[in-house]
């Protein structure tokens, strides 16, 4: 069975810093493209960082290049979300799953279900 488990979030005032967890197992790890993801209440959620199957490409939402850095641990089926000069939009809860595209093809139906996310909180 697939499971996310995200940790690490909190509150921290505008120009803080986050460090996000996400432990993953069921699956194969280091064979999939992983995301991390942001929702708030009654949005969508919206991508916010990719990592290639060796970490070695990444690529981030145009809100937070630059700030953000995503990295991964594959003999821990571990990714992680460094999160610097955080704003007030960057608040909502924090998932990971594996890549959009991924979701969305043939083997999307392995990954439908999320983990609880954890919550980020900027404000003053």
């Amino acid at each position: 069975q697939v499971q996310f488990v995200e940790s690490g979030g909190g509150l921290v005032q505008p120009g803080g810093s986050l460090r996000l967890s996400c432990v993953a197992s069921g699956f194969t790890f280091s064979r999939y493209r992983m995301s991390w993801y942001r929702q708030n209440s009654g949005e969508e959620r919206e991508l916010v960082a990719t990592i290639s199957v060796g970490g070695g490409t990444t690529e981030y939402a145009h809100s937070v290049k630059g700030r953000f850095s995503v990295s991964r641990d594959n003999a821990q089926n571990t990714m992680l979300l460094q999160m610097n000069t955080l704003r007030p939009e960057a608040t909502g809860v924090y998932s990971c799953n594996v890549a959009r595209d991924i979701r969305s093809g043939p083997e999307g139906r392995f990954f439908g279900s999320w983990g609880q996310g954890t919550q980020g909180t900027v404000s003053s």
